[in-house]
């Protein structure tokens, strides 16, 4: 089988088998689907026949757009979500139980806090890492603890998990090693390579590429041994082997939450999709040629990039991602009132609460997606009042530095 490069393999990886000679997948909007007879239907449902029964449970565009995120992420199997929120609590959920605790990053969205804050209620307990590396994992995992749970790189802390030795860290206390790979991607890393267990994407950010689909998608590496005795709930579904963690949420909590993802989001991602490597490629330009411009203008401001020579983070990226540092950066304005002057004075970007657009972004995080964390969570997740997020889109960087130039010398 050849062996295809990433921009490559988004277009010819999988040759399509769609009816009419149809290149792009169909958007098949349709609630349920309609079968010859009534023990065909009933052996879709009892999983003894492939088939689609009803969209809430599988819905071909979807599954179209799942095949495509597997075989990038290099997995076995993926579910689609309404939204990234959906994906995280599904992959969360399947495994955790009353009583069970989570061994989190600390520098993760303020939205997966706000979650993790509402697991509380169940009996689900989280413990934070005091900094992103192995030995602070160590720190916080406990007999009750049955997931560590990162990101590729923290939004909007920006820091670098280091996935192998942070995986490496679970195993050895029989953990699965659950990863965001939003802000990353895999144009700059496939983290179940490197030993995480399960991958969680926001695909309404890079993978879409466009903000115009909420989305999300969780994959599985299938490597993971599930041990019966400390996830029983896994137990019945040891026997589908490598598939035992998708068969038990496709056929559990997956199907009852109701969240799935829309046939016609799945159709906009699988477009967004084939341009994700052209987009990074430039964003990842864009953005480290942005930071060392900021950094040179000084005047008060303070940038947060890993692509900079004097990030703490910046071997391990440069060693992680071949070279790349992704598309998003922050930094400092020195007062609240500052940063939102520099974000009124931008031109070209838009004031909005998404990353991965080919449009360049801003937003202030303490008063927009960390609004709801208390001034010692913001900390722990790199938020700051002065704090401005910039994630970079695939304008002309000239245009940028132009703009972004005026906005800091006039605020």
């Amino acid at each position: 089988m050849t062996a295809y490069g990433f921009n490559t393999s988004l277009l010819h990886g999988r040759k399509p088998d769609y009816p009419f000679g149809a290149t792009t997948v169909p958007i098949y909007q349709s609630s349920a689907f309609a079968h010859e007879s009534a023990e065909k239907l009933e052996k879709i449902f009892a999983n003894q026949a492939m088939g689609f029964s009803y969209s809430r449970i599988n819905n071909p565009t979807v599954e179209a757009f799942e095949r495509r995120i597997t075989e990038l992420e290099g997995g076995i199997a993926a579910v689609a979500c309404a939204s990234g929120m959906a994906a995280v609590s599904n992959a969360l959920l399947n495994i955790l139980q009353t009583g069970d605790e989570i061994a989190a990053a600390p520098g993760l969205y303020g939205g997966t806090v706000e979650l993790f804050e509402e697991l509380e209620a169940f009996g689900i307990h989280t413990r934070y890492a005091a900094e992103n590396v192995p030995e602070a994992y160590e720190e916080v995992i406990t007999d009750k603890t049955r997931a560590v749970f990162a990101e590729t790189i923290g939004n909007p802390k920006l820091d670098v998990t280091d996935i192998a030795a942070t995986a490496a860290a679970a195993h050895a206390h029989g953990i699965p090693l659950i990863i965001d790979n939003t802000a990353a991607t895999p144009y700059l890393v496939r983290p179940l390579e490197l030993g995480a267990d399960i991958v969680v994407h926001s695909s309404s950010k890079y993978i879409n590429g466009s903000s115009d689909a909420i989305s999300g998608i969780l994959v599985c590496g299938g490597n993971f041994v599930w041990d019966a005795k400390r996830y029983p709930g896994m137990k019945e579904y040891l026997r589908f082997g490598k598939m035992a963690y998708t068969a038990k949420l496709r056929n559990g909590l997956f199907r009852n939450l109701g969240a799935c993802l829309a046939p016609q989001n799945a159709f906009l991602n699988t477009i967004g999709l084939e341009t994700l490597g052209l987009r990074m490629e430039r964003e990842c330009a864009n953005a480290l040629e942005l930071a060392g411009f900021l950094e040179g203008i000084g005047h008060g401001i303070t940038v947060n990039y890993p692509g900079l020579a004097a990030n703490p983070d910046r071997e391990l990226a440069n060693r992680q991602f071949h070279g790349r540092y992704g598309a998003l950066l922050t930094f400092r304005a020195g007062s609240r009132e500052r940063a939102f002057r520099i974000i009124n004075a931008l031109k070209l970007p838009y004031i909005l609460s998404n990353i991965g657009d080919t449009k360049t972004l801003v937003i202030h995080p303490a008063s927009t997606i960390a609004a709801h964390l208390s001034r010692a969570e913001q900390e722990l997740s790199g938020v700051y009042d002065d704090l401005v997020r910039v994630s970079v889109g695939i304008e002309d960087i000239k245009d940028l530095k132009a703009d972004f130039e005026n906005a800091v010398l006039s605020a």
